[in-house]
């Protein structure tokens, strides 16, 4: 879906999400105003792929004269209360294996999977300090639509009967939501959140403190020191959100901007297009044998850089400038670029190391308003707990019982650590101005999302619907994904260069939900990708 306008835009997830968004808009609110609110309504009208009990990170430019801000509201290690300790034995954290279609992944779900929340922190921050609109405001369409419900849709079903079933029938209570009566949700069906929606109206009034000091937080404790939780009082109380200035790199005759360390994804996304930028794709063929070669020798060769980084950080304790520079500094990106020239001189493929997945349900929101005010935030819970806190309606994360957040081992982190995330909100500048939102959910898929669809609209000038919709690949442990309407001579040709391949059947999820917005003189379009139900707004 595709759609534009000089004033507003907003780009989201699901019909209901970007509405929220657009409301706000309509109220005379800014697009953190919009973007915030339709952060909120994703945590009823996309509850498979987040919740109000996760983490995110937020990028937000304001006026020509600033810099961006980067929001980092992502999950710590919890623990800190030196008078709660408890054994091991005694931490609810339990495994679960997904079916994502075409493999199998294993997660911990339960208590013991919950790092501490960060989310409704992040949120009510941005909008206390650049938003325009009371809070009772922002909050008022995920109330609405928490108590009037959500129509379950095609790619829901699919998630509910295929992916998640184990975690969403995981105790009564999450069943009673996705399952009532005993059956999965279908299409057609509807889910609805009354008590989501009444701690939404007490969140109105209290702010933030009520997930951190307040009735909420007394009852996730409670909930988390009866069923073998590790959350503890200090956890949530000391809290913090991260204030940062983004991670900035020229690409061609562009800027880039990400989010730094500790978040990594946005610093293996810069190093990416160090990469890309030795291509020349003014003579390179759209979705040519050369520019797909170009594509995946990119991405492996930014997963045998990572590696490396990670082995080298490990081995020194460096400050998170240190470690930025550690792989983007000019001899690194040279050497690199020698491997990439290499590597593409060459017929037979390279091997590649290997990394954990992390959380592949993840949403992400575009907006931007008629002063050229942009947005973009990225949601995740992971794949959830499996479970409701009572008279809540709050669902938390497991990012506990996600093993690329946790590459020492399952509860090896220090109290307090803040995890790493590969999630990127990512804006593009072209004379100091911004033109280009975007990002994505899928894990590791978030990488090569986001690089293939700034790649269409930067190096080869495509329309932004048409970048978004576009095929996609993603190359990982030695094997490139396609999807389906990639041409077979491509894939042929692939394997006669040694790739493993294996072909998908059509868009699917896997590959990512880019939803972007981007400006065309003064005019600002928006795209939602239909591979996670995207969808957009415009306000007249």
């Amino acid at each position: 879906m595709v759609n534009q306008h000089t004033s507003g835009v907003i780009s989201g997830g699901h019909t209901e999400t970007v509405a929220a968004g657009a409301e706000m808009l309509k109220q005379g609110g800014n697009a953190i105003d919009a973007a915030v609110a339709a952060a909120f309504a994703s945590f009823v009208a996309e509850s498979l792929l987040v919740n109000i009990g996760g983490g995110g990170i937020a990028q937000v430019y304001a006026h020509s004269n600033q810099s961006p801000i980067v929001y980092d509201f992502f999950s710590n290690m919890p623990g800190l209360s030196p008078k709660i300790k408890r054994p091991i034995t005694e931490i609810d954290f339990q495994n679960v294996i997904l079916d994502f279609g075409g493999s199998q992944e294993s997660f911990f779900v339960g208590r013991g999977s919950v790092a501490v929340h960060g989310a409704v922190a992040g949120l009510c921050k941005m909008i206390e300090e650049m938003g325009t609109l009371s809070l009772a405001q922002i909050l008022a369409p995920a109330i609405n639509l928490a108590r009037k419900g959500v129509l379950v849709g095609e790619l829901d079903d699919y998630i509910l009967s295929t992916v998640l079933k184990p975690i969403l029938t995981h105790t009564p209570q999450i069943k009673d939501i996705y399952a009532p009566g005993g059956r999965m949700a279908k299409t057609g069906d509807w889910l609805y959140f009354p008590e989501l929606a009444r701690t939404l109206e007490q969140l109105a009034q209290d702010g933030a403190s009520l997930f951190y000091t307040g009735a909420v937080a007394e009852k996730i404790l409670v909930d988390q020191a009866m069923h073998g939780g590790l959350l503890t009082e200090t956890d949530l109380t000391t809290y913090e959100i991260y204030r940062l200035n983004p991670l900035q790199i020229d690409y061609r005759d562009y800027t880039l901007c990400l989010p730094p360390l500790p978040s990594n994804g946005g610093l293996f996304i810069a190093f990416a297009f160090k990469l890309l930028e030795m291509l020349s794709f003014e003579i390179i063929p759209h979705h040519s044998i050369q520019h797909f070669r170009g594509l995946i020798e990119t991405i492996r060769l930014t997963n045998v850089a990572r590696r490396e980084w990670e082995e080298n950080c490990r081995a020194s304790l460096i400050s998170d400038e240190q470690a930025t520079t550690l792989l983007l500094n000019d001899d690194n990106i040279s050497r690199y670029h020698r491997k990439l020239q290499k590597a593409l001189s060459q017929n037979i493929t390279m091997p590649e190391p290997t990394f954990p997945h992390g959380p592949s349900n993840t949403t992400h929101i575009s907006a931007a308003d008629e002063n050229n005010m942009v947005v973009g935030i990225t949601l995740t819970a992971g794949e959830g707990a499996g479970f409701v806190v009572d008279d809540t309606g709050v669902r938390l994360n497991n990012m506990l019982g996600e093993s690329d957040l946790n590459p020492c081992g399952f509860h090896s982190l220090p109290a307090g650590k803040r995890l790493a995330t590969m999630m990127s909100p990512m804006f593009v500048f072209k004379n100091d101005a911004p033109i280009l939102v975007t990002g994505s959910g899928g894990s590791t898929r978030i990488r090569t999302a986001i690089l293939q669809v700034v790649n269409n609209v930067l190096d080869f000038n495509l329309p932004l619907a048409t970048a978004v919709a576009m095929p996609r690949f993603h190359f990982e442990e030695g094997i490139s994904q396609l999807e389906g309407d990639i041409a077979k001579e491509i894939a042929d040709q692939l394997e006669q260069h040694g790739y493993v391949v294996n072909r998908w059947d059509g868009q699917n999820l896997f590959f990512g939900g880019t939803h972007t917005v981007s400006r065309d003189g003064s005019i600002w379009h928006g795209t939602g990708d239909q591979r996670r139900g995207g969808a957009v707004a415009v306000v007249c």
